[in-house]
């Protein structure tokens, strides 16, 4: 492909309201253009970029024995109103009426479409297993699309559900994908990791997340050296506690005077004791319910654990105003004795240990020598927190390692969430009617591209790993004047487009300054630089884009050189 001849609008300056490398990055290279909030054109140089990560998963889905075929993005409500989640899904669902006044919606995901289909197609046990995928674009009016394509509207993804008729073969179609997964992601050079997840809307008892690794990630991971354990910090599980002896009774409660000092920094600093002599009281609203939870001053609720524990469909923090109205105390100042609550859950670390310092429930005041069995009724104890680096690992005790990934896949077992509402049942050997266990798995195609970039870039622009780079090689002609530079440059091109790489001749009228610098933005992992001063000494200039290494190779083994150079790059990629 020759630069005069394809469309690359490079920017020299990113747009105002990029925020993240990825973002600014895609829109300095041309490879996306904004349309609205959260709704990018993919132009062709990003186009290019979003083919070669579909083309790899098309390539393992189909290695897995999955199917493709191709789904509406328009969904009838009434699916959706089948599933149960018309109602539960939330905004995100972005709902409008036909023109008779019947509710549809963008598909967000397939679970109904899928589950409809099928169930009027598969009758007998011996049409099971089956796997079925798509790739296509889906929508998700997010409340604050950010982060170009990172967190989007509408984006590329790669959906497959599997169906099995028992729990064994639904194990093994689970772990067909995520083996297939992996293998996505390596061919496609991206350092990953895959985690446990909490399933969220898709719904289902188990998930893994497949996470890029980069410094930018919007997702904290835990992740154990010694055993291989990883969780996404929402999922990751703390230990429980080990039933030791529980430690003396205190002496009876007593009140400290703390005027206008109520974060746990400012009672550390006021009492000067480490924070984890603090219990924090937290109040929220559990699917209407006034709920406490109690966790020390270290640390952070994780919300989902507590959604989880309750299985609760809506679970929001009490406003401050509301606090204030039904405990007569303003947020900071609110502790477990005497609170009336409709339940009081405790997280695991507050368990056997006395001598807490709390909220008393009033106005700059607090209350020292808190003993939680002796004054608090707390309804039960459960794994309530954020882990952080250092704790221990919840299936060998050794240190966590806490690291920042970015979310590029996700893999689900659902069960019979879906199949028993929407009736996706097959006859047995016994001819007996059965709902069928399924999985499904999806893959952000767009998105990968965007964590790639995340990953690999440096200040002088893209570095692609060689299976997502819309072209492997740039070539660029340093002499567009000198004839015997542009015969070369071209034979070179067609040289290497025979071979079946993607090339990108830069034949532009423009300074070598220029060139060497939209080369580095675009991130070709090779780049072949011909000049009529290499020519005049028989070599030509090649550069690894990611290390930054020049070498020089004879013109008249320049394909033999190159093809044996073009080796070692590939192989700092590991692929």
């Amino acid at each position: 492909m020759l630069w005069s001849r394809f469309y690359i609008p490079t920017l020299k300056e990113a747009p105002a309201d990029a925020e993240v490398i990825s973002h600014r990055l895609m829109a300095r290279a041309g490879m996306i253009r904004k349309l609205t909030s959260g709704v990018y054109v993919y132009m062709p140089y990003g186009l290019m970029a979003i083919n070669k990560v579909a083309a790899v998963a098309r390539e393992e889905m189909n290695r897995a024995g999955a199917i493709e075929l191709a789904m509406p993005m328009v969904q009838p409500a009434d699916l959706w109103r089948e599933s149960g989640r018309w109602a539960l899904y939330g905004k995100e669902l972005l709902r409008f009426k036909d023109r008779h006044e019947r509710d549809f919606c963008l598909g967000p995901t397939h679970e109904e479409v899928i589950s409809s289909l099928l169930r009027g197609e598969l009758r007998s046990y011996r049409q099971l297993p089956l796997n079925l995928y798509q790739i296509q674009t889906k929508f998700r009016d997010e409340i604050r699309p950010r982060f170009g394509l990172m967190r989007g509207r509408e984006f590329i993804m790669k959906d497959a559900y599997s169906f099995d008729r028992d729990e064994a073969g639904a194990e093994a179609s689970y772990e067909a994908m995520r083996a297939a997964y992996a293998r996505i992601f390596t061919r496609l050079g991206l350092r990953f990791r895959a985690v446990e997840a909490d399933s969220g809307a898709i719904g289902g008892k188990f998930s893994h997340e497949y996470m890029v690794l980069a410094r930018t990630g919007e997702d904290a991971i835990v992740s154990c050296a010694a055993c291989g354990y990883a969780a996404n910090l929402e999922r990751a599980a703390s230990v429980p506690p080990a039933g030791g002896k529980e430690e003396a009774s205190p002496p009876p409660l007593e009140d400290i005077a703390t005027p206008n000092v109520k974060s746990i920094e400012e009672l550390s600093s006021f009492l000067r004791l480490p924070p984890e002599s603090f219990i924090k009281t937290i109040l929220l609203r559990v699917d209407g319910r006034l709920v406490a939870a109690l966790v020390r001053g270290d640390r952070m609720l994780n919300e989902i654990k507590l959604r989880n524990y309750f299985n609760a469909a809506q679970v929001e923090l009490l406003p401050p105003e509301k606090t204030l109205e039904l405990c007569g105390a303003p947020a900071g100042f609110i502790g477990p004795v005497g609170l009336k609550a409709d339940y009081m859950l405790a997280d695991y670390e507050l368990a056997g240990r006395r001598g807490w310092i709390a909220g008393a429930g009033r106005l700059d005041a607090h209350l020292r020598n808190l003993d939680l069995s002796r004054d608090a009724k707390v309804d039960a104890y459960a794994d309530l927190r954020l882990l952080t680096g250092g704790d221990p690992c919840p299936h060998c005790g050794a240190a966590l390692e806490l690291a920042r990934g970015i979310e590029v896949g996700h893999v689900f077992k659902l069960g019979r969430k879906y199949s028993e509402p929407m009736k996706l049942n097959f006859l047995d050997e016994n001819g007996v009617e059965q709902p069928m266990l399924m999985g499904c798995y999806g893959v952000g195609i767009s998105r990968v591209v965007a964590a790639c970039i995340e990953q690999n870039h440096d200040e002088a622009g893209i570095i692609f790993p060689p299976a997502i780079a819309p072209f492997a090689v740039e070539i660029l002609n340093l002499d567009p004047s000198s004839k015997e530079a542009v015969d070369k440059a071209v034979e070179i091109h067609n040289l290497i487009a025979a071979d079946g790489l993607d090339v990108l001749l830069d034949d532009r009228e423009e300074r070598p300054g220029v060139k060497f610098k939209d080369a580095d933005l675009l991130g070709a992992p090779m780049q072949i630089i011909v000049g009529a001063r290499g020519l005049a000494r028989g070599v030509l200039e090649v550069k690894n884009r990611r290390s930054g290494l020049r070498a020089e190779l004879p013109v008249v083994s320049f394909t033999t050189d190159f093809a044996a150079w073009q080796d070692t790059v590939r192989a700092e990629w590991k692929i």
